[in-house]
């Protein structure tokens, strides 16, 4: 009887190692790096409303986002753009989704280009508004560009963040 019992525990060491091994390869099987292509610049927008209020700006179109970043409208797949109602003000946000990976560093330059030619508009007309867009947030995620110029910024980017 007792060599049945020393037997089993022989197998304890072996079953004890599948188990971690199990968990260790289970836990490296997480997220999938890639980002999800499937996902609108609308739902990601949706997102970004429900952390913070746009009421106090409208919604722009596509003439809009062309007009404002010089950018070939043939190479957006999607997009939500949300402008100051007012020209004194400078907030902007804009998540655009674009057709090709490849146009996102483009992209991002011609909206570094907006960004210039706001901070020379505010710098000495309005110190407040040229804060905000000294302090924008610029980013590109895969075929995903995101811009927002406001108080909240920082919140705005994390709503986006969360997607990915």
């Amino acid at each position: 009887m007792k060599k049945q019992w020393n037997g089993k525990r022989r197998f304890y060491p072996v079953i004890l190692a599948l188990i971690v091994v199990t968990g260790v390869l289970s836990g490296c099987a997480g997220k999938d790096d890639k980002i999800p292509e499937q996902l609108s610049a609308t739902q990601i927008g949706n997102g970004i409303e429900q952390v913070v209020s746009l009421q106090e700006m409208k919604k722009g179109d596509l003439d809009k986002l062309h007009k404002l970043y010089k950018m070939d409208p043939g190479s957006v797949d999607d997009f939500i753009l949300y402008t100051s109602t007012s020209n004194v003000k400078a907030e902007e946000l804009a998540v655009i989704k674009l057709k090709d990976e490849s146009q996102a560093e483009s992209v991002k330059d011609k909206i570094e280009q907006r960004i210039e030619t706001q901070k020379v508009k505010f710098k000495d007309y309005r110190p407040d508004e040229y804060d905000l867009v000294e302090h924008h947030v610029l980013k590109t995620k895969g075929k995903y560009v995101f811009l927002a110029v406001s108080k909240e910024a920082d919140s705005m980017e994390r709503a986006f963040d969360s997607f990915f």
